[in-house]
């Protein structure tokens, strides 16, 4: 069963005057991408995180954030009285360089500029993080079931172009006898008509046109693409990350496809044959997003 790399998780918990709001967002990317966003209390558990991330994503571009919410109005505050002063000074001077005549209170401005109000940092005991971690899971657990969700959805299209492709396989055969029947006629016509100037030892042209017709024989062919495309369909079925094996069974799928159309030597076996590589392409697309 595959997975898509797209997928997302949100968690939140109650932790002691604040909230923590956990969140997972996946995409596609040929290897694992990781960018998180923690606060500073907890920043020295980045390297866990990421590992913890690793091992249950795999692969995908991720982005992963922490926030913390105060839920306690009388959290204890540091007011950084020098920067509060130079962002009162440097607001009176703008206000005077633009003219600004009418007397303004300047401080509740103040108070909102970065770095003014800080809250005093708080460590976070072990109990805390642990219940933070089990968060962390939860959350990856929600991705884990989205991802499956999307992969079902990846699966369901994929599975009915390979059965496409399949399909419009059986169609080459009748075509297929009737072309060699053409390549006979047409090559007899083009002898009878050279017949006065060119003697032909008919032996030797049995041969030839056996060697040729040969050549242009397309059977192997339509059966390494029928044996591929079910291998394709039974690898679907397998556990663990499928996308960069599906992608070289897609490989192999359109190799067999440009031989057939290189020597269909037929004008419908080939229309048959670009239907097939616009179901392939629409294949490879997906495999794009999957795990």
């Amino acid at each position: 069963m595959i997975k898509s790399m797209t997928g997302f998780g949100k968690t939140e918990l109650e932790l002691k005057n604040k909230k923590v709001i956990i969140e997972i967002k996946t995409l596609n990317s040929k290897q694992i991408d990781i960018n998180t966003r923690m606060p500073l209390a907890i920043r020295t558990k980045e390297l866990e995180v990421r590992s913890l991330l690793s091992a249950k994503l795999e692969r995908g571009k991720i982005d992963f954030s922490i926030n913390f919410e105060q839920t306690d109005e009388s959290i204890d505050y540091t007011f950084n009285k020098e920067i509060a002063k130079k962002y009162y000074e440097e607001i009176r001077s703008l206000a005077s360089e633009i003219n600004q005549t009418e007397s303004l209170n300047y401080l509740p401005i103040v108070l909102k500029m970065p770095d003014v109000l800080k809250p005093n940092k708080e460590d976070l005991d072990k109990d805390s993080w642990e219940r933070i971690e089990k968060s962390i899971v939860d959350a990856l657990i929600q991705v884990d079931e989205f991802r499956t969700q999307e992969g079902t959805h990846l699966q369901e299209d994929i599975v009915s172009r390979i059965n496409g492709i399949t399909g419009l396989l059986d169609e080459v055969g009748p075509f297929e006898s009737e072309r060699i029947n053409q390549i006979k006629t047409r090559i007899h016509k083009k002898l009878k008509e050279m017949q006065q100037d060119l003697k032909v030892d008919q032996n030797r042209f049995e041969q030839e046109l056996i060697y040729y017709l040969e050549k242009i024989d397309i059977t192997e062919e339509k059966v390494r693409l029928n044996k591929h495309c079910d291998y394709f369909l039974e690898s679907l079925e397998t556990e663990g990350s499928l996308g960069k094996k599906l992608s070289f069974i897609s490989q192999e799928i359109g190799r067999e496809i440009n031989t057939l159309g290189s020597k269909a030597n037929d004008v419908n076996i080939q229309k048959i044959v670009i239907q097939m590589k616009d179901e392939l392409e629409k294949i490879k697309e997906q495999l794009f997003n999957i795990l």
